[in-house]
């Protein structure tokens, strides 16, 4: 004698299952005994398959923590490097002073190709240097510069072909990606990389905004 009562379609056994998840620890017989197809065409049990699935999750959660590991060590060194800049740019007993230790914090401790500093009105009485620009606030070079410096925020990229021949002269055609940072009431500071992406559009900009905002209270320590 055979059974008559019709088979119930695929889909709904699947929205079945997925109603009553606790299905299969009810029949856990049925678990092992379910085959599911893998794409090189073989088959495995379901208990075989949920075993794989976790260790996939495993290996992708682990590589996850490796990156947010490096990632807080990098930041770890990053912190560090600005404290010592800061504890520098503290030390400074004139602009200059302060003005070349930060120069050479970003060449030797973070790694930078090279550094520009635009002074706006500033009457510093500084020697000429190639990391110096100096203009009034009339100069005609500055309006390409007028909406960054009415923003607090950091700017990463690539910049125009003009703002690169200003900031970096006959070596604008080696910098790849640029960081400008603003120096409230004072200028501008520009790390320009020959790395494409060394410095880029969306990234964190927080230790360059800690860095401006240290030179600038450097500098506010001395009338100019």
């Amino acid at each position: 004698m055979t059974d008559s009562t019709p088979a119930p379609e695929a889909e709904a056994v699947a929205t079945y299952l997925r109603a009553h998840p606790e299905f299969l620890q009810l029949h856990p017989e049925l678990a092992a005994s379910l085959a599911i197809p893998r794409e090189a065409g073989a088959a495995t049990s379901l208990t075989a398959y949920q075993l794989e699935v976790l260790r996939d999750k495993n290996r992708e959660l682990s590589r996850r923590l490796q990156e947010l590991y490096a990632t807080a060590q990098e930041n770890e060194r990053l912190t560090l490097r600005t404290q010592q800049l800061t504890l520098a740019l503290l030390r400074a007993g004139t602009p200059l002073a302060a003005l070349q230790a930060l120069v050479a914090s970003l060449i030797e401790d973070f790694h930078s190709d090279l550094v520009r500093v635009l002074l706006i009105a500033q009457n510093f009485e500084l020697p000429g240097a190639e990391w110096l620009i100096e203009r009034s606030p009339q100069a005609p070079e500055l309006v390409q510069f007028a909406e960054f410096l009415r923003s607090a925020e950091p700017l990463c990229g690539r910049l125009a072909p003009q703002k690169m021949e200003f900031l970096f002269g006959a070596k604008a055609a080696a910098v790849q990606s640029c960081a400008l940072i603003q120096l409230p009431a004072r200028g501008l500071l520009a790390i320009g990389s020959r790395e494409p992406n060394r410095f880029y559009p969306g990234m964190g900009t927080l230790f360059l905004r800690m860095m401006g905002e240290a030179l600038g209270a450097a500098l506010s320590r001395h009338p100019g």
